[in-house]
């Protein structure tokens, strides 16, 4: 039986990535889908972007006080009328046989749950391409995040990610965090008995944040909610979720060895670590203004999320402070 797909979009401001992927989803080689759209409490009006697409898509337009995107795509999947769920969060781009993938895809790789790869457009400035590079670089943590080699314990990704409708239901849908809701969802999945699979040819263009100012607290953020999820999911910790901190630590140690012993050992592994960076992205890129700000953005990635994990398993593992006390704004409380 074909798949049915309800594609759910959290939205929260962002008019004008709203109207980019919505044109993008009247451009699918596969129409049969719905999209449900929930506002969630954008200060915004949303309506005239929505009323563009009305009679050319099967869209659904929802408006909610602010809760955070886990219970607000949670609020969406409760409308969707079809069997499979599909969240994508509202800046990114889909190819034009994005539908057409998924759909084919859950036919001939057996899941519960799938996620996608994400890609800069070209599109995209050249800060917006660089911070793709570092999210998703083997260099950087988007090295560690699943792959195709290890489909069985691919954690999706909310920016793109299905899972069955009835499945979704099964497990609560997502909890109560408000970052770090995603992988908390994929984990919450594999201890209930399901299974995430990693769809190659569903790659989506996401656009991330526009400068390093907001790219760093994203990350730190990040970083945080990792011990968090350690915790709530001790089966699935990973000592590699701990190497922006070690990187980080590592740097400190490395300028303490040259002003105080006047040798620069360490540091010379972060000058290969540098040079391999600008390389491979240059590689990647094929601009030399693109490898330059990756290098920033990918140190901005490693010590802000390093900073965030330390920072978080200092007051939940010595303070045994609660995930709720040391970051409240974490959660959203019901």
């Amino acid at each position: 039986m074909k798949p049915s797909i309800s594609i759910i979009v959290a939205i929260y401001n962002r008019k004008d990535e709203l109207f980019e992927l919505l044109n993008s989803l009247t451009q699918q080689t596969d129409k049969e889908f719905e999209i449900i759209i929930v506002d969630d409490g954008s200060i915004i009006d949303l309506k005239p972007t929505i009323r563009n697409f009305e009679g050319i898509l099967d869209i659904k337009y929802f408006r909610k006080d602010n809760s955070g995107p886990g219970l607000t795509r949670n609020y969406g999947a409760k409308r969707a009328a079809n069997g499979w769920l599909v969240f994508v969060d509202s800046d990114v781009i889909v190819e034009k046989d994005y539908i057409e993938h998924i759909k084919k895809d859950i036919l001939t790789i057996p899941c519960d749950a799938f996620g996608g790869a994400d890609k800069a457009h070209k599109g995209f400035n050249l800060m917006q391409k660089a911070i793709s590079y570092s999210m998703t670089s083997v260099f950087t943590t988007g090295g560690i995040r699943g792959s195709k080699k290890s489909v069985s314990k691919f954690q999706p990704r909310s920016f793109n990610m299905g899972v069955k409708k009835a499945v979704f239901e099964k497990v609560g849908g997502f909890s109560e965090m408000r970052i770090g809701e995603d992988p908390d969802l994929s984990m919450t999945l594999w201890e209930n008995g399901f299974t995430t699979a990693f769809f190659d040819d569903i790659a989506v263009y996401h656009k991330r944040r526009v400068d390093f100012g907001k790219f760093s607290k994203q990350v730190y953020q990040f970083g945080c909610a990792r011990p968090i999820l350690n915790q709530r999911h001790p089966n699935y910790v990973k000592i590699s979720f701990a190497f922006p901190t070690l990187f980080m630590l590592g740097y400190i140690m490395g300028f303490i060895e040259y002003f105080m012993l006047g040798k620069g050992f360490i540091l010379s592994f972060y000058g290969l670590y540098t040079f391999l960076v600008f390389f491979h992205a240059l590689l990647l890129t094929k601009n030399i203004s693109i490898a330059g700000m990756a290098v920033i953005s990918t140190y901005i990635q490693m010590f802000s999320y390093g900073y965030g994990f330390l920072k978080s398993w200092i007051l939940l593992n010595v303070f045994r402070m609660k995930p709720e006390d040391a970051f409240p704004h974490h959660y959203y409380k019901k």
